[in-house]
């Protein structure tokens, strides 16, 4: 095994192209790589596609911005402000509104207009969610064309039975009183699969995947914010009284209400914690793998051995981290899901075990 990794270490250095050796003979230095930009262009949000980049020209999809300024709605490509201001609108460069669409006002101050536009991470919603729909769609299809008692499931259905199988009966049932899991089984689903495509589809490099939808804290600041209003929204009478009165001795209550307080704080800190875990995993495995591909860049100056050792390195650990990235699209659609079902099961009065694990907690 280890002479098989020596000549491959040793083959790729060999057809590696050397290219400090090509800017010496051509008398240029290797450029610099602004690592930041690169890093966060490509986790950050922008108002087109970058597909890739053949020579000097930038292959990029437009999308369409729509805003409305003091001059009333704008509906464009970004593509009209390639080259400067289009209609009084430009993207800033620096600031506070770095890469945003800005006008500048009466005193030549910039202001940020209001801004509706389909950007990247939104295009790449609306591409998960009809993907999601579609695989939905046809496993619904094979189920209303086929008697389940006579035929086992196939195709679509035979990959997402199982899951659902799963999610259904060992998270949502396990954490939700009966009476009540019925009703929550259709949110809950639907938010590990769309959790789940979201993330998947941010590890693919190439169109129409490449958007960090699940990295964005503005998405999962939303979905943080539907597990709230399911478990606020429909709580019962035994859930706030927990919170307002909670079976406790009295001085923790009154004249000071430390625990009342405490159970308040509670209601809030529990989504935080579903929008910032989901985030920040999510937004650290990118970051991770851009930063192992940059090293690549890094590198160049320090001539073909060292450059060539750090790239087929940095191959091998991205390979790492892209399959590691595959196994946390799970995990984190998960969790999410597991904790929006007890968070859920705890606004219900029931006795099920991880409801008495998570009170005990």
């Amino acid at each position: 095994m280890n002479k098989i990794c020596k000549y491959m270490l040793l083959a790729f250095l060999i057809l590696m192209p050397d290219v400090s050796a090509h800017a010496a003979d051509t008398g240029a230095a290797a450029p610099d790589v602004d690592i930041k930009s690169m890093l966060f262009g490509h986790i950050g949000d922008s108002y087109s596609w970058h597909i890739t980049k053949i020579g000097e020209k930038d292959i990029v999809i437009p999308l369409p911005v729509i805003v409305h300024s003091s001059t009333g709605w704008h509906c464009f490509l970004s593509s009209r402000l390639e080259d400067g201001p289009y209609e009084g609108l430009y993207c800033a460069e620096g600031g506070e509104f770095d890469g945003k669409i800005v006008e500048k006002d009466a005193a030549g101050n910039e202001v940020r207009p209001f801004d509706i536009s389909i950007t990247k991470n939104v295009a790449g919603l609306m591409i998960n969610s009809l993907i999601l729909v579609l695989l939905i769609l046809g496993c619904s299809r094979w189920y209303r064309r086929h008697d389940v008692l006579k035929e086992a499931p196939a195709g679509i259905a035979a990959i997402l039975e199982p899951v659902i199988t799963f999610i259904n009966d060992d998270v949502i049932k396990d954490s939700i009183p009966e009476d009540q899991s019925r009703k929550y089984a259709p949110y809950l689903l639907t938010a590990f699969f769309f959790i789940l495509i979201n993330n998947l589809m941010g590890i693919v490099p190439v169109f129409p995947g490449g958007a960090n939808t699940t990295g964005n804290i503005a998405v999962t600041l939303v979905l943080a914010l539907c597990t709230f209003v399911a478990v606020n929204l429909f709580a019962n009478r035994h859930y706030w009284k927990d919170i307002f009165w909670p079976d406790v001795p009295w001085w923790l209550k009154v004249p000071i209400p430390l625990i009342p307080l405490t159970e308040l704080l509670g209601i809030f800190t529990k989504p935080f914690a579903l929008m910032i875990r989901l985030f920040a995993n999510i937004m650290a495995g990118h970051a991770i793998i851009l930063s192992f591909v940059s090293i690549i860049f890094i590198t160049v100056k320090m001539g073909p051995a060292i450059n060539g050792g750090m790239s087929f390195i940095t191959v091998v650990f991205g390979i790492f981290m892209d399959l590691l990235e595959l196994l946390v699209a799970f995990i984190q659609a998960y969790v999410f899901t597991m904790l929006s079902a007890v968070f859920i099961g705890l606004a219900h009065e029931g006795g099920t075990r991880k409801q008495a694990e998570a009170e005990e907690e």
